[in-house]
């Protein structure tokens, strides 16, 4: 049986992360996730209180069914601490994982009703990695517009708020993500996975928030997204690509 296990790393993330687990339980079934691993790489603000809250309170209001010991089945959530950076913290969850199905999430990234079922469908039809289209929670029309282009299948239209599903399996003959980038480690892995032709785009909305473009700007923001892209295309290290950076969007 498929069963998927939700990994999000996070740092300060109190914002959204309360949020998120609710909306992953509201919107999926419990039979079909392993567990939900929630990878910390040192908050200093309240993202981890939130989420022990969480497990406190589902544990002092876990359910039972009549004469029996043992409580109704529920999505177990799980809480691992880990070196910094997000290549890391997922490949952490990854070793914590009992599913068979990895599905990497942003913290600020809220995937369709009935997400795991969509996810367990490609996989019972061969395809192994993928991730959903994906909006933009913001109005502006060339955020719109790349929202609608997530649609196709282009490589270049890929990128991590979009989420991603992979098999176990796969995900570790690639050796999962590689730890020398500090940022585009979601890229690196579907770089990968464009060249032996195994990547799909679920046609149904992930929505992210477009917090860092609201913070940094939405035309500067991309121009960095866009340079740091032809860099990686031309050659640049992982190095190269996270000094850029911290230089201009920080």
């Amino acid at each position: 049986m498929n069963k998927i296990s939700i990994i999000i790393p996070v740092l300060n993330e109190e914002a959204t992360i309360g949020g998120l687990l609710g909306h992953l339980i509201k919107n999926s079934t419990s039979q079909n996730l392993a567990e939900i691993i929630v990878v910390d790489g040192g908050s200093s603000d309240k993202t981890l209180n939130i989420v022990e809250k969480i497990l406190s309170g589902r544990a002092e209001s876990r359910p039972y069914k009549k004469n029996l010991s043992t409580p109704l089945e529920e999505t177990e959530i799980v809480s691992v601490n880990s070196l910094k950076g997000r290549a890391k913290q997922m490949n952490t969850g990854a070793q914590k994982a009992t599913g068979n199905i990895l599905y990497f999430l942003h913290a600020d990234s809220f995937p369709p009703k009935d997400f795991d079922k969509l996810i367990i469908s490609e996989v019972r039809k061969g395809n192994p990695a993928g991730c959903f289209k994906m909006k933009f929670d913001h109005s502006h029309w060339w955020l719109k517009l790349a929202s609608w282009l997530t649609k196709f299948s282009w490589r270049a239209c890929r990128g991590g708020d979009q989420s991603q599903f992979i098999t176990k399996d796969l995900f570790k003959e690639l050796g999962g993500f590689d730890e020398k980038f500090t940022i585009y480690e979601d890229n690196d892995l579907i770089n990968k996975l464009y060249a032996r032709n195994q990547f799909v785009v679920i046609q149904e909305w992930i929505t992210t928030s477009a917090r860092r473009y609201e913070d940094n700007g939405i035309w500067k923001l991309q121009y960095h997204f866009w340079t740091i892209y032809i860099k990686k295309w031309f050659g640049a290290s992982a190095e190269e690509l996270y000094q850029y950076y911290l230089k201009n969007i920080g």
